[in-house]
C-alpha cells in the first residue's frame, strides 16, 4: 500500500529532484554525477517493444544536437541491465545506431516509484513515458508525461531546452510555438507606473500586459 502511494506522488517544479543511486548500462549512476549539466531523465514501459525503439533510435540521433546544449540523457525502465544491454545492442544491429546514454535497470522500481513514474490505471507493471528536465543545480524545471500508446517528440524536448536555457540567460518568456530566433515575450509590469512606462519602450507592444522582443 505504501508503495502504491508513493507511486502516484509527483516530484514538484522548481523542487529539487530526487535523490538516487542506480544501476545503468554504463556503470553506478547517481544524480549528483549529472550536477553542472542540464538532464533529460526519461522513462520508457519495457524494452524490446516497438514504441520504445523508436523513441531510442530518436533520442540517440538528436544526442549530439543535446551535448550541444549541456544536455545528458538518462533512460529508465523497470527491466535488468542484461535486459538493456541486450536491447541497445540488438538496436545497434538492427537499426544502424549506437546508444550513447546510460539506460537504468529499476526492477525494484525504486527510483521510478521517486518520481512518480508508474501510473496503475495504464500499467502496475511499467513505466510510463514519462520526461523529466534537470538543470545543472540539481532542480525539477519541467515534466511531460505520455501515455504508454503515443511516442515522443524528441525535437519538442529539445525546443523545451532551449526555450529553458533562454529564460534563464536573458529573464524573458517564450510564446505558443517559439523556436529559437523567434521573438521572446518580455515579463509584464508589476506596477501601474512601469505599465504606462512600458507603452513607450520601443517594445513589440498589443498592450501594457503583452509585449515581445528579438534577443
Amino acid at each position: 500500500m505504501e508503495a502504491e502511494k508513493a507511486n502516484q506522488s509527483l516530484p514538484r517544479l522548481g523542487q529539487p529532484a530526487p535523490l538516487f543511486e542506480a544501476e545503468t548500462t554504463h556503470g553506478t549512476i547517481r544524480l549528483e554525477d549529472f550536477k553542472g549539466s542540464w538532464l533529460v531523465f526519461f522513462s520508457h514501459p519495457a524494452d524490446f517493444t516497438p514504441v520504445c525503439t523508436t523513441e531510442f533510435v530518436g533520442f540517440a540521433e538528436l544526442a549530439p544536437e543535446f551535448k550541444k546544449r549541456n544536455v545528458e540523457l538518462l533512460g529508465l525502465s523497470i527491466d535488468s541491465t542484461f535486459s538493456h544491454i541486450a536491447w541497445v545492442r540488438n538496436i545497434e544491429q538492427n537499426f544502424g545506431v549506437k546508444v550513447p546514454f546510460p539506460v537504468v535497470a529499476d526492477l525494484n522500481k525504486e527510483v521510478a516509484s521517486l518520481y512518480g513514474m508508474i501510473m496503475p490505471g495504464e500499467s502496475k507493471t511499467e513505466t510510463s513515458r514519462c520526461v523529466f528536465v534537470i538543470d545543472p543545480n540539481g532542480v525539477l524545471r519541467a515534466m511531460i508525461y505520455y501515455p504508454l500508446t503515443t511516442g515522443r517528440n524528441m525535437r519538442e524536448i529539445l525546443r523545451l531546452i532551449d526555450a529553458l536555457q533562454t529564460t534563464d540567460k536573458h529573464g524573458v518568456a517564450t510564446p505558443a510555438n517559439w523556436q529559437p530566433g523567434d521573438k521572446v515575450i518580455v515579463p509584464p509590469p508589476k506596477t501601474t507606473e512601469d505599465a504606462e512606462a512600458r507603452m513607450h519602450a520601443g517594445l513589440e507592444t498589443k498592450d501594457w500586459y503583452f509585449s515581445k522582443k528579438s534577443l
